[in-house]
């Protein structure tokens, strides 16, 4: 019988947002960024998809998280929340062309990660291990 994992106390989503509300006002996260920040490592899409879930306007800057190219992704589908976002980018001082390009490498958010779990010593191995024989 398969043991069921422990749901997550917050949902994908509001992990998302959680994550975005940190992006400061004129810098830039990417989708994958976001997903990698949150431990969802490869769901940049779905990171897209959870921002598109938020009503407008809204309180978490939605806006500053754009594609891995340096673009905001443009599409009809998005109703004009395009040009939304450029229009909150060039508000915030961020360049933003016509077609949605903009200057990731100089306004990409570099929030301080935590510092990686110490690797067990000899002396205080992984409870997990098991011991020589």
């Amino acid at each position: 019988m398969a043991v069921a994992e422990p749901a997550s106390p917050r949902g994908f989503d509001q992990r998302v947002y959680a994550a975005v509300a940190l992006i400061p006002c004129g810098q830039l996260a990417t989708y994958g960024q976001i997903a990698d920040r949150i431990g969802a490592f490869g769901c940049a899409r779905q990171v897209g998809w959870a921002l598109r879930r938020l009503s407008l306007p809204s309180e978490i800057p939605w806006h500053r998280v754009v594609n891995a190219r340096g673009q905001i992704s443009m599409s009809l589908s998005r109703e004009g929340s395009d040009w939304i976002q450029r229009e909150l980018l060039i508000d915030e001082g961020i360049p933003v062309d016509d077609e949605g390009r903009l200057p990731l490498r100089r306004y990409l958010w570099r929030p301080p990660w935590p510092a990686p779990a110490p690797l067990p010593s000899p002396e205080h191995p992984h409870p997990m291990s098991t011991p020589p024989l």
